[in-house]
């Protein structure tokens, strides 16, 4: 299935400006390349655009509408899907997830979805109020299989507050196991997972989770919020992230103390 496939115009703007590039310039018969000359972009920046995988800037919009004189359609399209909250950004998230070549993520509160166990990402759901957790279950523990193909994500680098270490989430055993899962996932060369102590104070990540994914193609930077969440893929944006992470990052015991920390952590959950 070609990523334009996966789009979803009904429940994502964003999605809504690829889905009708492509169906503006399959009605014109014009290939990507062609498009390409009118927006002054290589013909993989087209094809970005239509698999979602990019979004499409105002004043490419602004020459596709006068191309093909479709009285600022796409200019109006572009300008609410970067106004308004985006109810595909899970969906959208979940592209960039997949195709990830580097994950940076720093978790406030809860253990980052990618390194969860069944029973622990389970509790979260639960509590969370969510109607078929089997089914948000069995999609959590698909998304982990990105670092079990054949081209996993050459650098997953978490950092996790201390506080996430003490809180039995499901109760002793299960964050038992968690925390057992963490100093496995760790050995992979391509893991680094490093702790935040809570005895730093004040700092950029308290303002709350997020990650930063580089495809091959682009990056993106994915705040979390209560009940959902938002993508930011401004380059400014991205690199305010970016810089945060660092930042956040100063404060981080090195990977050695910090499995130790961990390891600590899961003995005093008997």
């Amino acid at each position: 299935m070609a990523l334009a496939d996966e789009l979803d115009p009904l429940g994502s703007l964003h999605d809504w400006v690829a889905f009708d590039l492509r169906r503006y310039r399959l009605a014109h018969g014009m290939s990507q390349a062609d498009v390409g000359r009118i927006l002054n972009v290589r013909r993989s920046a087209v094809h970005n655009y239509e698999s979602g995988l990019r979004p499409l800037d105002i004043e490419h919009a602004r020459k596709l509408d006068s191309a093909w004189d479709t009285c600022g359609h796409f200019e109006r399209l572009v300008t609410h899907a970067n106004q308004q909250h985006d109810s595909g950004w899970f969906e959208q998230f979940l592209r960039y997830e997949r195709r990830a070549k580097i994950i940076r993520a720093y978790e406030a509160l809860v253990v980052t979805g990618l390194l969860q166990t069944p029973d622990y990402a389970r509790a979260l759901l639960i509590a969370g109020g969510v109607l078929d957790v089997d089914a948000a279950l069995n999609r959590r523990m698909e998304r982990q299989l990105l670092l079990e193909r054949r081209d996993p994500p050459v650098r997953l680098s978490v950092l996790l507050d201390e506080s996430i270490l003490s809180r039995p989430v499901g109760g002793k055993a299960v964050m038992r196991e968690q925390l057992a899962h963490l100093l496995k996932a760790g050995e992979r060369p391509n893991v680094s997972v490093r702790v935040v102590p809570t005895d730093t104070g004040e700092h950029l990540g308290l303002d709350g989770s997020f990650q930063v994914i580089e495809t091959a193609t682009d990056t993106i930077a994915y705040l979390e919020a209560q009940g959902g969440g938002r993508l930011d893929r401004g380059e400014k944006d991205v690199e305010r992230m970016m810089v945060n992470y660092d930042h956040i990052g100063d404060y981080a015991l090195p990977v050695s103390q910090s499995r130790s920390l961990i390891g600590t952590a899961m003995e005093a959950m008997t």
